[in-house]
């Protein structure tokens, strides 16, 4: 147990990584090292079935963060090579918080390349696992990651019904309980506003997505860095659709270059906002403002 110990640590380590810089190669790369490493120790001298049980469900969180890793880069076919192995290797576990993860992060890989179908259905199953039954958090957030495919699939009504049981379930979750770090270092209220954003942008009620993008930041924990990167573009597109481009712009030159450059969901969402602003408003003063601000950026990241 003093492997798991130490893997559980890396672990750890890697879910701090994550929240501070998302999407990186090199975190995906280290995960999936370290999820080999701990299949490794399973043929290394005998061990009880506890001890090969807490090894199998230390791989799958690696390869799950690996994963998570490549969908938050935009590396789909490797996300799908992560999810198989992750998810063999969480029924090894017998983990059903580790299956939960590895699923629900399915569903919000087929979501992001716009698979609603398939999303509902992998969500569903992460959805079914008995730590949902006995949680109220995790169902919380499987509920509010379903409310963000019941978006991209058209369905208005399904996404505002989930997200209000979503918080429902969130209240009821008993805040002295042990749970998984992966699961403790970002759920809270803050991620439902930011999938309730996400959500109302695919839905194209800007209104809507830009009170979830205020109510998400004031609540985002300080290590959420990436996440502060992601809601704040989010944020700057919802205020851009309702012609406030003065203030979109604003919004979007708050996202620190590092972000701007570095990660690619926040690259692609801010060049979708410049390709935009220049479609709506290609001669106004914030646009030469922000093709400034965007040209100085690309040179500081290189």
């Amino acid at each position: 147990m003093s492997d798991v110990a130490r893997l559980q640590q890396q672990f750890a380590d890697i879910v701090t990584s994550d929240h501070r810089h998302g999407g990186q190669l090199g975190i995906e790369r280290e995960a999936a090292r370290l999820a080999d490493e701990a299949l490794q120790l399973q043929s290394s001298g005998a061990a009880s079935q506890r001890v090969r049980a807490s090894l199998y469900g230390s791989a799958a969180s690696f390869r799950s963060s690996a994963m998570w890793a490549a969908i938050d880069g935009r590396r789909f076919n490797d996300a799908v090579a992560h999810m198989r192995e992750a998810q063999a290797l969480a029924e090894m576990s017998g983990d059903a918080a580790i299956k939960f993860r590895t699923w629900s992060h399915a569903g919000t890989m087929y979501r992001h390349m716009g698979r609603p179908t398939d999303a509902a259905a992998a969500n569903t199953v992460a959805r079914s696992t008995a730590v949902v039954r006995r949680d109220p958090m995790f169902a919380s957030l499987g509920l509010a990651r379903h409310g963000a495919i019941h978006a991209v699939a058209g369905d208005l009504a399904a996404a505002q019904r989930v997200f209000t049981q979503a918080r429902e379930a969130l209240a009821r979750a008993d805040a002295g309980e042990v749970r998984p770090v992966w699961l403790t270092a970002f759920y809270d209220e803050a991620e439902i506003h930011s999938l309730a954003l996400s959500a109302y942008l695919s839905l194209g009620d800007w209104s809507k997505a830009e009170v979830h993008g205020h109510r998400c930041l004031s609540g985002l924990r300080p290590h959420m860095v990436r996440s502060r990167a992601i809601t704040t573009a989010r944020l700057a597109r919802a205020q851009l659709e309702q012609r406030e481009v003065e203030t979109a712009v604003h919004t979007a030159m708050r996202i620190p270059a590092d972000a701007a450059a570095g990660h690619p969901r926040v690259s692609a969402m801010l060049s979708g906002f410049g390709d935009r602003l220049s479609h709506l408003a290609p001669s106004s003063g914030p646009a030469a403002v922000w093709r400034r601000h965007a040209t100085r950026a690309g040179r500081t990241s290189r």
